[in-house]
């Protein structure tokens, strides 16, 4: 099993300049602990153009197989936060790939990847983070779109969020996240079949960590997956009961569901 390693600084000027992106104040420096999933913001893939495919990610092939799909979807994730990430310590994070299977569905072929990343520090095993991403054909424009699921309606606690193309993207500048779809308006419309640019689906499961943390405590577990996208022009609800979070849109579709 072929293991790609990466290394970064934890810089936390880059941590502070998501804070504010988030609109929260810039409290991070160096020698505090991250929040949960920051790690995200780090370990950049950089890929001259040529490497680039047409949606703007590196090209497939390598450490991912290239199945004949072309559009990919983060579709969701598993974390085990082992120990806490320390703003401005070097860190290592290391990635296989553990599973990749083509299926047919309804919709046409499929093709499942699942990525497992390790953050270490110091020797130690900071976070464990499995991340699920799905491939499939292009959009049929003739077909009809798929029935998004109904948000539960027994939150406990609420929290609406907006979201402007400028966070977007700001989030794929600190993610170095180059998916046409959260910035290319025409792309994500005409090629991809979206009704706007499409909220980056770790930046809703980054807004429930937060979330969770914040009502729950310190993180030792937290799992999510997308289930209907969100647009850039749409006012999401972040929604918990118990240990259950989800994100619903503002029409009361189910965009993502979680557990922490």
């Amino acid at each position: 099993m072929t293991e790609q390693r990466k290394q970064d600084v934890m810089d936390s000027a880059r941590a502070s300049a998501f804070q504010v992106a988030l609109g929260h104040d810039a409290t991070l420096c160096a020698g505090d602990p991250l929040p949960p999933f920051f790690h995200q913001l780090y370990f950049w893939d950089p890929e001259p153009p040529k490497a680039l495919g047409r949606d703007g990610h590196p090209k497939v092939g390598g450490l991912i197989p290239d199945m004949g799909l072309p559009r990919r979807m983060w579709a969701g994730g598993r974390l085990n936060f082992h120990g806490p990430i320390t703003a401005g310590t070097p860190a290592e994070k290391r990635t296989v790939c553990e599973r990749h299977q083509r299926k047919d569905g309804r919709s046409g072929p499929l093709g499942f990847v699942t990525l497992r990343h390790e953050i270490w520090q110091d020797d130690a095993l900071c976070v464990t983070e499995w991340q699920d991403l799905v491939y499939r054909e292009d959009a049929d424009p003739v077909a009809p779109k798929p029935v998004p699921p109904v948000a539960r309606k027994d939150a406990e606690t609420m929290d609406r969020v907006s979201f402007t193309s400028t966070l977007l993207f700001r989030y794929s500048a600190l993610t170095f996240n180059g998916h046409r779809i959260h910035y290319d308006l025409d792309y994500a419309r005409d090629v991809e079949g979206y009704d706007g640019l499409v909220v980056h689906g770790p930046l809703l499961a980054q807004l429930l960590m937060l979330k969770a943390q914040t009502e729950l405590g310190p993180l030792a577990e937290f799992s999510f997956r997308a289930t209907s996208p969100l647009m850039d022009h749409e006012t999401a609800t972040l929604c918990r009961n118990g240990r259950d979070l989800w994100v619903q849109g503002p029409d009361g579709r189910q965009c993502m569901v979680a557990t922490a």
